[in-house]
């Protein structure tokens, strides 16, 4: 499991805002390259936007994320695939500033199955990941 926490310059409702939109993924989160569709009712639990991820060309993979559970402004959990190489979960909380002006994001990765027997050495990756494209969300907000 990875889990990474960072405190945006923005008020819960901009950044809960950005993680609901799908077609802001590409601009913050390290590896989107495209969102290809989103299903009618996103992000109601079971529905899913379909992306491609990778780092480009050949390299890379069309696949789908999966809202698991919402609670309006404060979490979102998805079940994440770009397979073969990763399936997982991510949990998004959110957890705003006494004075509204700020708001602490926390992301958990979660691998599941086969991902799992990989995970000491993706955590560390993961991780990372997740530092830089919490930083790219915060600009992207600010944009």
């Amino acid at each position: 499991m990875s889990s990474v926490s960072a405190t945006i310059e923005a008020p819960v409702s901009a950044v809960w805002a950005a993680l609901v939109d799908p077609d802001t993924y590409p601009d913050w989160l390290i590896g989107a390259r495209r969102i290809r569709r989103v299903e009618d009712g996103w992000p109601r639990p079971g529905t899913s936007f379909h992306h491609v991820v990778g780092l480009g060309g050949p390299l890379s993979i069309a696949d789908r994320t999966t809202a698991l559970e919402v609670q309006d402004q404060r979490l979102l959990k998805m079940e994440v695939r770009a397979r073969p190489l990763v399936h997982g979960s991510v949990t998004f909380t959110l957890e705003p500033a006494d004075d509204g002006r700020s708001t602490t994001v926390t992301v958990e990765e979660h691998p599941i199955g086969l991902h799992r027997v990989f995970a000491p050495v993706l955590t560390p990756l993961a991780a990372a990941r997740n530092r830089t494209s919490l930083e790219k969300l915060e600009r992207t907000i600010r944009a």
